[in-house]
């Protein structure tokens, strides 16, 4: 009886849903991922030997070259995505153009990034894939430049709106709900943004930030995706 109350517990079937997408398994190996980055450099800092080190270098680095063949293929979605928001006429000017800005930015990377694997996993060696991951990481950057700039346009907007409404009017109480609601999940991207920034920022340089703050700040940004992706699979 308990075994059967665990297996048909409504939390397992949305566990299954959850782990049967590539986002699900990829957030969870990215927050696997980004956390032993930070974890690996913690034991380094604190003058523990490299057998208890190594381990959690093998996970950072095993699965990014994972998450690197889970992403292959993936750039036409924001090809897509790009050309879908280029032709909505009904957007606002400045989100249309960070939209476009995001989704080919997010292309360019991932259309890079899957050039680099070949040679990161040894199926055919390419001179030139540092300077390709360079190049992916700045369209990286470029693509969450424009996301953050379009969060924090929205954060604008919503304020605007919140200023035109009457709070004590039963329609605008719902309003108010409704702009606090979306501000709260533009926070929420804004954050995870931020935090994915000092991946390519420090990649290229842009920001001194050592492999412990880019670490948590990775396993933070995961942690957003995880919780989006598993609302998202309710």
């Amino acid at each position: 009886m308990v075994a059967d109350a665990l297996v048909y517990h409504p939390t397992v079937a949305h566990y299954l849903r959850f782990v049967a997408t590539t986002v699900g398994r990829d957030k969870l190996l990215r927050t696997l991922q980004y956390f032993s980055r930070f974890y690996a450099w913690y034991l380094y800092r604190t003058n523990h030997p490299e057998r208890v080190i190594a381990p959690f270098e093998a996970i950072k680095k095993q699965f990014g070259l994972t998450r690197k063949c889970l992403r292959i293929g993936k750039n036409v979605e924001h090809f897509k995505a790009a050309a879908t928001a280029f032709d909505n006429t009904a957007m606002d000017p400045i989100l249309k153009y960070c939209a476009v800005g995001r989704q080919l930015g997010y292309a360019m990377y991932l259309s890079l990034d899957t050039v680099t694997y070949l040679d990161a996993s040894g199926i055919r060696p390419i001179a030139s894939a540092k300077r390709l991951q360079r190049e992916a990481y700045k369209a990286w950057f470029i693509g969450l430049m424009f996301n953050t700039v379009s969060g924090l346009y929205i954060l604008w907007q919503l304020r605007q709106r919140e200023r035109s409404i009457d709070k004590k009017d039963g329609e605008g109480v719902v309003e108010s709900k409704k702009i606090q609601r979306e501000r709260n999940s533009t926070n929420v991207q804004l954050i995870s943004d931020l935090c994915d920034l000092t991946v390519p920022g420090a990649a290229l340089g842009y920001a001194n930030l050592d492999d412990g703050i880019v670490g948590l700040a990775g396993t933070v940004s995961s942690l957003i995706g995880i919780w989006g992706a598993w609302k998202k699979t309710a």
